[in-house]
């Protein structure tokens, strides 16, 4: 059974929750800019390590970071001022369009910053605004990012997944989720299993069903939740993930060998299983024993 303590901590206050909220709205603009640019950079990086391999000129050589170069229109070039880039009201106040040549702008961008805000304030509501509820926020934020890169490239970065993991362990070195030697556990279990999974399934069909990056995530919400909490935390995914596929297919007309990306279904899990895991975990224990 999982510790009677996980993530205990006093409830927020009103005002700690509206505070979130806002802090959260600006993390999301930030976290805009790392679904966008961090595949950039990797894939930047990785040119430049052929070329050089290959001793050949790097063929990226101005700097591209999370910081640098400033954020610029996609359609114009336009740069992008502070006023134009306020949490979710610049893109109300400019209709989704850029100031200069009225191109589109994509309605995620707001939807991720008021996600990423309402989230922070049910976070610290639910945790309070001490030290669990600060590494709550650390883990929604990062499952937030690794969510919509997944979706849009088929992959985790190591950069957020293994940050992600020694992070777990540290805010359980003292048991603040769960005690160190679960973590510990939970971290190898999570890995171990999608990787057998891995293998089974490509010696069967000799095909790749899940990439590593997936072990990696899973070995993460072991490091955070516990190795208890890992059966709950792969039939939900499974489950949201089976029902969206078929969705997909049935209703979009997507191929059946169309890979879809396993990591936002493994990221929803762990929020869920962040707020409800016991509860959850004891049900589903009492539905088999009944």
């Amino acid at each position: 059974m999982p510790p009677e303590t996980f993530l205990f901590a006093a409830p927020g206050t009103a005002a700690a929750a509206v505070v979130a909220a806002l802090f959260g709205l600006l993390i999301g603009s930030f976290l805009n800019v790392v679904v966008y640019r961090l595949p950039i950079m990797r894939q930047r990086e990785f040119d430049n390590y052929i070329a050089h391999e290959a001793g050949k000129e790097l063929p990226h050589q101005d700097r591209f970071n999370l910081m640098v170069p400033r954020s610029r229109c996609p359609h114009c070039g336009h740069p992008i001022g502070a006023l134009e880039n306020t949490p979710v009201i610049s893109w109300l106040v400019l209709r989704g369009k850029c100031s200069q040549c009225k191109g589109g702008i994509s309605a995620r961008y707001p939807m991720v910053e008021a996600v990423t805000g309402a989230l922070s304030a049910a976070l610290v509501w639910h945790f309070g605004s001490g030290w669990a509820g600060l590494a709550s926020l650390a883990f929604a934020y990062l499952l937030i990012a690794m969510t919509l890169i997944d979706y849009d490239h088929k992959e985790l970065p190591d950069e957020l997944t293994l940050p992600l993991l020694w992070l777990g362990l540290l805010v359980n070195l003292d048991g603040t989720i769960v005690p160190l030697r679960d973590a510990v556990i939970g971290a190898m279990a999570g890995y171990l299993v999608l990787w057998s999974v891995y293998w089974l399934f490509k010696l069967v069909t000799g095909k790749e069903g899940m990439g590593y990056g997936d072990f990696k995530l899973l070995a993460a919400l072991g490091a955070w939740m516990g190795w208890a909490l890992l059966p709950t935390i792969i039939i939900l995914s499974s489950v949201v993930g089976a029902i969206v596929g078929i969705g997909l297919i049935a209703f979009r007309g997507r191929a059946r060998d169309n890979p879809i990306p396993f990591g936002p279904y493994l990221a929803g899990a762990g929020m869920i299983a962040l707020f409800y895991g016991i509860p959850l975990t004891r049900y589903a224990q009492g539905w088999l024993q009944a």
